[in-house]
């Protein structure tokens, strides 16, 4: 804290004015124009150098140098272009290593306004930054520049700093008025003031016509163009509103609104900068809340509309229009200073706080408050969707990047928006903060982390879209949704080829198409020869299929899974035909049973009948690919009329993450007892030639029998294992069933971060337990497996062409116990750990052949 000793300014006629600046001031000169500033800085510079004080320059990169290389004068060189966070977080690192009782001189803050074309975000930095300097006991000199910044920018740091001067000149005559002196008064304080021509004295201005003289040249100087009530933000919008309708079109105005919205991939800034017009960016402003970049999933779903827009004019017509709403990142990072949290997240950012000062910020953002503003446009938004149901998703700076596409690490969370205005409110800002919470998720860490973005500027954007479909009595839901590829890495037929692309698509709500669901199958369709299967049998057909749906429950305000069972009677008769798919075997059952009863899945078999309609996704997917220049992957839902018409809606467009064919793997033939595995197929990754350091190994039967308390143990149990070994060990990790699922009597349930250092990973089936890998290409979890460059097989026991050696190793090669933590003694033999030095264990994959291999080569 201060102790709050005086310390002369170089000017003794200003001290005279505030009684001496004291340890812990923050100084904010408002200013017409640097000149002014520099007077006062300078020979508080000098004196301060000459008391020998620990001086520090803190230089903002672009800005006009204000202290040359004095001698006793240290100077911080940081770049706002770096963006607000880790500008900030630089800062104030550097403000920690000189410690307490450091006197600081600051560029302009102006400066950052023109850098992040923002007040809030500039008002937010002093607000991080002014009250940690008063903790170190410090006195730091800021300027604002006069009639440049909103009001309540300007309101703010007078809220924040010690003491806000408001400075004039007129000839030579110079003049101070204290706006704000904290913590100390006299009863001319607040006056006006003028200096003498050497700075020696001053005297406060009590004579009337003084006065007058001073209060003319300050409203001379508060003249301005700049609508101060409106933050820099608007006003850069609205000029460039102002110059189109004069018929102005600059080039150089178009590009600088695409940057403050569109992020900094420059790959796909490149592509929007060839799509959207002036306008197109103006009418996007119009649906903004707050301000900041509109994030990733945001920029991906307006990038691939305009671009069936522009090129596709005849799909176009077949595309649902959009009307959705932006919160702008800068919301994100403003909720945090609001609420007080910003210190927290600075802790989040070490080495020791990461994961642990994460778990604090994730239970609070919950019972955090936005400001008024933002609140009253929040209001506004559900006025205008009336009682459609929204969705919040997710939509940060690094979401669906080239390289980087976060799939299912942020949250997306349905509004049913139901209830009364002030129903709707509370539901939608909670919708937010668990989107805002979900950023310090551990999943989301160990993403970052993986991927060296650990320590880049993340904010938190959102993009609200209206959720199509249709009221079906109590439910909503669309015909059909799913996720689009315009590459198929996972080829299980001859006749398919990978670059007709595919869908992963559901019945209902497109949920069930991004994550491993509870005992259902979502459809994989080849855009090429749509009607072909993975499964031949109708037996199968059946069993690996959709039967729930994701609904919105209108009766209870939730996102609900309801049995296409229960809800067929409800649907329209043409929905009805077109989804629903009778069970015969099922109902042949229940008829030997004396009961006859309608038993229904759904494969969407009859959509992908429609030839216009698959025709029309493969053409979508293949102009966006070729914009992009590189592969992509949709999420998109599909409503159909009983006429047989329908409508697409593009939900959202990123770069596809696939793994390259790689060179030719040679898999020479070995003797069976010293194979663990080999099939043909049932393979995603690409070519692979590794050895493998350690394989572990959950025992299918074993799992299968164990109690649900064990079966999440055993999860937890493998992320510790996981985690200690770290990501350069190369770890074969095999196990029953579907790894990530929600339901553990489908598979193991870990989550990403506790499987992220694996390099291959298995599905075996298990029989005994209908037990099955899915080989869910278009999954949330396949984008893991990709990202990280994991290799993955499923292993069907007893299926031509696939051979599984379940007692390879010897059973007292097993060293779990040396290696599990003493809580996890109990899992021995359920769960197995070997590390096979003599002979070498190596696992090849061959992407021609379709051939892969485990063994002693």
């Amino acid at each position: 804290m201060s102790t709050f000793e005086r310390v002369p300014s170089g000017l003794p006629g200003f001290d005279k004015i505030v009684d001496f600046i004291r340890m812990g001031d923050n100084v904010v000169w408002q200013t017409d124009d640097i000149a002014e500033y520099s007077y006062f800085l300078r020979p508080f510079v000098r004196h301060a150098s000459g008391d020998g004080r620990n001086l520090i320059y803190i230089h903002f990169e672009g800005h006009p140098r204000l202290i040359g290389e004095e001698e006793g004068v240290k100077t911080f060189t940081f770049h706002p272009d770096a963006g607000f966070e880790t500008f900030t977080v630089d800062v104030h690192a550097a403000i920690t290593r000189e410690g307490r009782g450091a006197f600081y001189v600051f560029d302009t803050l102006s400066e950052l306004q023109t850098a992040w074309a923002s007040d809030l975000m500039m008002g937010n930095f002093f607000r991080v930054i002014c009250p940690y300097l008063f903790d170190l006991n410090t006195v730091a000199f800021f300027c604002l520049l006069r009639n440049r910044h909103s009001l309540d920018a300007v309101a703010r740091i007078r809220d924040t700093t010690q003491l806000l001067l408001d400075v004039f000149h007129s000839g030579e005559a110079l003049y101070v008025h204290p706006l704000k002196v904290w913590n100390r008064y006299s009863k001319t304080m607040f006056l006006p003031s003028k200096l003498t021509a050497d700075g020696n004295d001053s005297y406060p201005l009590t004579d009337a016509v003084e006065c007058a003289g001073f209060f003319q040249l300050a409203n001379a100087s508060g003249g301005s163009e700049v609508d101060c009530s409106l933050d820099n933000w608007d006003r850069v919008f609205l000029k460039v509103q102002n110059e189109l309708s004069l018929g102005i079109h600059s080039e150089e105005s178009r590009k600088r609104l695409l940057s403050l919205l569109i992020g900094k991939d420059p790959g796909i800034y490149a592509i929007a900068e060839t799509q959207f017009s002036t306008k197109d960016i103006l009418r996007l402003k119009e649906r903004i809340i707050g301000s900041g970049p509109i994030g990733g999933k945001a920029v991906g779903m307006l990038l691939a509309r305009k671009i069936i827009e522009n090129r596709l004019p005849e799909i176009q017509k077949r595309i649902e229009m959009h009307d959705s709403f932006f919160i702008g990142a800068d919301v994100f990072y403003s909720f945090l200073v609001k609420n007080g949290w910003w210190m927290l997240r600075l802790k989040q950012k070490t080495e020791e706080g990461y994961y642990p000062v994460a778990e604090q910020l994730r239970e609070k953002i919950p019972n955090g408050e936005f400001p008024e503003h933002i609140r009253e446009q929040f209001r506004r938004m559900l006025a205008y969707f009336g009682q459609s149901p929204i969705i919040a998703r997710s939509s940060s700076l690094l979401e669906d990047s080239f390289g980087n596409a976060f799939a299912g690490k942020y949250e997306s969370v349905f509004c049913v928006n139901a209830g009364s205005p002030e129903h709707r409110l509370y539901a939608f800002e909670t919708a937010v903060k668990q989107v805002f919470a979900s950023t310090m998720d551990t999943s989301a860490l160990a993403y970052r982390r993986q991927r060296g973005l650990d320590q880049k500027d993340e904010q938190m954007a959102i993009l609200v879209q209206r959720v199509s479909g249709s009221h079906l009595d109590d439910i909503f839901m669309p015909t059909a949704a799913g996720v689009g590829y315009s590459h198929n890495s996972y080829v299980w037929n001859e006749h398919i080829d990978p670059a007709a692309g595919m869908l992963r698509i559901v019945a209902g709500l497109g949920t069930r198409a991004v994550a491993r669901t509870e005992s259902d199958y979502p459809r994989i369709a080849a855009l090429d020869n749509p009607g072909l299967m993975p499964v031949a049998s109708e037996e199968d057909k059946a069993r690996f299929a959709q039967k729930h749906l994701d609904v919105l429950d209108l009766k209870h305000n939730v996102l609900a899974a309801k049995p296409l069972d229960e809800v067929a009677p409800s649907l329209p008769a043409f929905l009805r035909d077109l989804l629903c798919v009778h069970d015969e075997a099922a109902e042949e059952y229940y008829r030997r049973g004396g009961t006859a009863k309608d038993v229904y899945y759904t494969n969407c078999g009859k959509i992908l009948e429609n030839a216009s309609f698959v025709s029309d996704m493969r053409t979508i997917l293949e102009t966006l690919q070729n914009l992009y220049d590189y592969p992509v992957d949709i999420e998109f839902t599909v409503n159909f009329s009983a006429g047989g018409d329908y409508m697409i809606n593009m939900l959202q467009c990123r770069p596809l993450q696939i793994r390259g064919r790689g060179a030719n793997v040679d898999i020479p033939h070995l003797p069976d007892d010293r194979i663990f595995f080999r099939l043909k197929g049932n393979t995603m990754g690409g070519g692979f030639n590794q050895r493998i350091d350690y394989a572990l190994v959950v025992d299918p039967a074993l799992y299968y029998n164990s109690d649900l308390r064990t079966k999440y143990k055993a999860a937890r149990c493998i992320g510790k294992i996981n985690r200690s070994l770290g990501a350069k060990s190369k770890i074969l990790l095999i196990g029953p069933g579907r790894w990530g699922t929600s339901s553990p009597e489908l598979g193991v349930p870990v989550n990403f971060s506790e499987i992220s250092n694996i390099a291959a990973i298995c599905e075996v089936s298990f029989q005994g337990g209908h037990i099955l890998p899915e080989l869910s290409f278009g999954s949330h979890f396949f984008q893991d497996l990709v990202e990280t460059g994991m290799f993955y097989a499923a292993i069907f026991e007893g299926k031509e062409e696939c051979f599984y050696n379940s007692a390879f190793f010897p059973e007292e090669s097993d060293i779990f116990r040396e290696i599990a933590e003493e809580a996890d003694a109990d899992l021995a033999g359920l769960v197995r750990f070997y590390k096979p030095e003599n002979p070498v264990l190596t696992l090849k994959s061959d992407v021609l052949s379709g051939i892969s291999a485990c063994g002693y080569f």
